[in-house]
């Protein structure tokens, strides 16, 4: 394993198997801080200043892991105006964020016309900030509801200034899990197909993965070669983000048998570092994970430490929390022995610390 990971040669599903079941941990980081240096030598590690606001609650698709959501009519259900959005964006904006992460549920309310509204005006009023929009999930809502094909959609908010989405939705791109947690989302080419979509048409995006809940080894499998195909094909993701399921206040709590923590994460970190050889970045999640967590992680393959998260909803209802600053990523990144420095949601580098 070890000659041909520094071969750079791609390994098969039975060595993904191997580094998730049986591969010692300690070998297993090693190996996987080895493989992110050859790829980038420089010790460096980049985090953008962000903020992921909501417009909405509201959604029709009683995914069993969210506990944001509200059905349509519900007492607490709650949609924001464009303005009101914009208000946030401003915020953030001001606080000096150049990405906004915007997300909500699936509302069928809403006409495609308020999505492109949010990302012209974003552009327009507040050009330093990217506008980091809307799950694949989400846009299949604004498909459906316009009448138009999701290439449209996509072609739509191109138009209207978008270059990104992120990766969300994704949840394991498994058919068996999917069906499981998130049966009205469809299978793993729901997802898929957006983000070929939009890297056909020239925008980038990120692949997101939520474990710890009912997968198995083979289904964290399915999810990489999917992604890692994908990503053959045009070169569209920056960078693989995984983080652990979050189960408070959701229908999913009542079947998670255990609490999978520090060494599940980073023996995921790590082995997708290897088994996605043709992504470019891996992000360690200290929000999802914790800051030392977060810390331990740059030493286990990951050389991004993600975002400032300024406004963050979806983990808050689970009763999960974690908040940070500027200064206190530029120290935790120092502390675990790299170099910090600010990029931009594209990973373009605004300036080093």
């Amino acid at each position: 394993m070890r000659e041909k990971v520094e071969a750079g040669r791609r390994l098969e599903r039975a060595e993904g198997r191997w580094l998730l079941t049986e591969a010692p941990l300690l070998d297993l980081g090693s190996l996987a801080q080895a493989a992110r240096f050859r790829r980038l030598p420089e010790r460096r590690v980049t985090f953008v200043i962000d903020s992921n606001p909501n417009y909405t609650n509201v959604c029709v698709t009683d995914c069993q892991f969210c506990a944001f959501y509200r059905k349509p009519g519900h007492p607490q259900a709650w949609t924001l105006g464009v303005e009101e959005v914009l208000r946030k964006v401003e915020a953030a904006a001001r606080a000096g964020a150049t990405t906004v992460l915007l997300q909500g549920g699936h509302n069928p309310e809403l006409p495609l016309d308020y999505y492109l509204s949010l990302v012209r005006e974003t552009r327009q009023r507040f050009p330093s900030v990217t506008p980091h929009f809307f799950t694949a999930s989400e846009i299949r809502t604004m498909a459906e509801v316009s009448g138009l094909e999701v290439a449209g959609v996509i072609a739509r908010l191109k138009e209207a200034g978008q270059i990104t989405l992120p990766g969300g939705g994704a949840e394991v791109l498994s058919a068996r899990v999917r069906t499981r947690i998130a049966p009205k989302k469809g299978g793993p080419d729901t997802w898929l197909e957006v983000h070929r979509e939009a890297h056909r048409q020239g925008l980038k995006s990120t692949a997101t993965m939520m474990y710890g809940h009912v997968e198995e080894p083979e289904d964290i499998l399915d999810h990489w070669e999917a992604i890692r195909d994908l990503q053959d094909e045009h070169g569209g993701f920056t960078a693989f983000v995984p983080w652990s399921f979050k189960p408070g206040h959701t229908l999913l709590e009542k079947w998670i048998k255990h609490y999978r923590g520090p060494s599940a994460y980073l023996r995921m970190l790590a082995a997708s570092r290897l088994y996605l050889d043709n992504f470019p970045h891996i992000q360690a999640s200290w929000f999802s994970e914790g800051k030392r967590t977060g810390q331990v992680a740059l030493s286990w393959g990951a050389d991004d430490f993600g975002g400032t998260l300024f406004e963050e909803n979806v983990h808050a209802a689970a009763d999960y929390v974690n908040r940070t600053t500027v200064e206190e990523i530029v120290t935790l990144i120092r502390e675990a022995g790299f170099t910090p420095a600010q990029r931009t949601t594209t990973y373009e580098i605004l300036r080093t610390f």
